[in-house]
């Protein structure tokens, strides 16, 4: 499995943007919850590529 695209990680990090309600400079927080999410659930699923899951929590 390839790893996480920026692409994914952009449109996950806009919808928590939107269901935050639009926040002024939460954009790398943000961005980075996604990517969290994605790799988390990427996980559950057993499709997380080699050195994704270091800074998951545990």
């Amino acid at each position: 499995m390839a790893g996480l695209s920026e692409e994914e990680i952009r449109k996950r990090a806009y919808e928590l943007w939107k269901a935050a309600g639009e926040p002024n400079g939460k954009m790398d927080t943000l961005w980075y919850e996604a990517e969290k999410e994605l790799v988390a659930e990427r996980s559950e699923q057993g499709e997380v590529p080699p050195g994704m899951t270091d800074n998951l929590p545990i």
